[in-house]
C-alpha cells in the first residue's frame, strides 16, 4: 500500500511541476509587463515604478537574453564561447551610432567634433536612418560570427581551443574600439543620447516602450530557444555535444548545425545590445572586455545550462547581486563572483533548475 502511495505522490507531483512552472512563468511576465505601465503613473503614487528600477530591471533582461543565446551554443552545442560580449556590443554600437546622429541633427556627433574631424567615415553613412541602423544590428554581429564560424568549424576548432579564440576575438575588438581613429569614440564610447524615432529618450513613455520591447524580445528567443531545442534540429545539436564523431558516423555535417546556431545567437545578442543601449544610455568598449564574456559564461552556469530557463534565473541572480554589492561592499564584488562560481562548479553542477529538479522529484 505505502508503495502505491508514493507511486501516485510521484505521479502527482510529476504533473504538477509542469504547471508549477508554468503559473509561476506567467506571473513573471504579468509582472515584467505591469512594469512599464506602473512607470507611467504620477511619480507621487504608491505603486509608481521608478526610472532607475524600470532602467535596471530592463538591463538585466538584455543580459538575460545574452545569457540564453549563450546558452544555445554551450548548453545544446556542447561550444563554449568566450566573446559573445563582443556581439552584444556590435548590435549596442549600431544602434548608438543612430542615436549619436539624432542627437547631433544636421552636424557630426559630438565627439568628432572634439576630435576636430571635417566630416563622417564612410561607414557611418546611412546611420541616421533608423531601419538601416537595424540592419546594421543584425549584420555587424551576424557576419562576423558567419566568417568566424566558418573557419573555425571548417578546421574542426573545439574545445578549450575555440573558447581561449572567442575571447582572443573580443579582446581584440575592445583594442580596435578603444582607438580614437576608428571612429567610434574611443574610450568613452557614445553617449549623451537625445532622441529616438523622434521621441524624447528619457521620456516616461519613451522608457516604457523600450522595457516593453525588451520583455517581447526576451519571450519570442525564448519561444525560439524551446521549438529549436524540441525539434529534430535541437536533438541533432545535443548529439553534437554529447557525441560528435558518432554524429559524423551517423551520416551528419556538423559544421552546418554548428554555423547556424553559433550566427542566430550572435544575432539575439546583437539585439539586446541594441535595446540595452537607449535604456542604460552609454555603450563603450568595456561590453567588448573579456570579463564581461566570463561572467556570461557564470550566469548559464550557475542557473543550468542546457535548460533556457536556467540561464534567465543566473542572469537575473548575478545581476541583482552586482547590483546590491557594488553600492553597499563594490570591492569585493569579485571576490563574491568568484566564490559563487566555485560552489557552483563543485555543488551545483546542474545550476539552479538542477537543484529544484533534484528537489521536486
Amino acid at each position: 500500500m505505502n508503495a502505491l502511495n508514493q507511486t501516485l505522490l510521484a505521479r502527482a507531483s510529476a504533473k504538477l511541476g509542469p504547471r508549477v512552472c508554468m503559473a509561476v512563468g506567467v506571473l513573471v511576465l504579468a509582472l515584467l509587463l505591469a512594469m512599464p505601465l506602473l512607470h507611467l503613473l504620477p511619480a507621487e503614487h504608491a505603486l509608481h515604478v521608478t526610472a532607475y528600477s524600470l532602467t535596471l530591471v530592463g538591463k538585466i533582461l538584455c543580459y538575460a537574453i545574452v545569457a540564453l543565446a549563450l546558452d544555445l551554443v554551450w548548453g545544446y552545442a556542447g561550444m563554449l564561447s568566450l566573446g559573445h560580449g563582443l556581439f552584444f556590443a556590435l548590435g549596442g554600437y549600431a544602434m548608438g551610432m543612430y542615436l549619436m546622429r539624432e542627437a547631433a541633427g544636421d552636424g557630426l556627433p559630438a565627439f568628432m567634433s572634439f576630435l576636430a574631424w571635417n566630416e563622417l567615415p564612410w561607414y557611418w553613412y546611412g546611420t541616421s536612418s533608423f531601419l538601416w541602423a537595424m540592419c546594421l544590428v543584425v549584420l555587424a554581429p551576424g557576419l562576423l560570427a558567419l566568417v568566424f564560424g566558418f573557419f573555425a568549424f571548417r578546421s574542426r576548432i573545439k574545445g578549450v581551443y575555440f573558447s581561449i579564440m572567442t575571447q582572443a576575438l573580443t579582446f581584440a575588438g575592445m583594442l580596435l574600439f578603444f582607438r580614437n581613429e576608428t571612429g567610434f569614440g574611443g574610450n568613452n564610447g557614445f553617449t549623451g543620447f537625445t532622441r529616438i524615432l523622434g521621441f524624447d529618450i528619457t521620456a516616461q513613455g519613451t522608457r516604457a516602450a523600450l522595457f516593453f520591447a525588451t520583455v517581447l524580445l526576451l519571450v519570442a528567443s525564448l519561444y525560439l530557444g524551446f521549438r529549436l531545442a524540441r525539434s529534430k534540429f535541437g536533438r541533432v545539436l545535443t548529439a553534437l555535444r554529447d557525441a560528435e564523431n558518432r554524429l559524423m558516423f551517423c551520416g551528419y555535417d556538423p559544421r552546418g548545425y554548428k554555423l547556424f546556431i553559433w550566427v542566430l545567437s550572435a544575432v539575439l545578442c546583437g539585439l539586446a545590445g541594441a535595446l540595452y543601449v537607449p535604456q542604460v544610455g552609454i555603450i563603450n568598449p568595456s561590453e567588448m572586455a573579456p570579463t564581461q564574456s566570463i561572467e556570461a559564461a557564470v550566469w548559464v552556469a550557475l542557473g543550468g545550462r542546457g535548460t533556457l530557463i536556467g540561464p534567465l534565473l543566473g542572469a537575473g541572480l548575478v545581476n541583482g547581486m552586482k547590483s546590491w554589492f557594488t553600492v553597499a561592499f563594490p570591492e569585493y564584488w569579485l571576490f563574491a563572483l568568484g566564490a559563487l562560481f566555485i560552489v557552483v562548479t563543485l555543488f551545483l553542477p546542474r545550476g539552479v533548475v538542477g537543484l529544484l529538479q533534484r528537489k521536486s522529484s
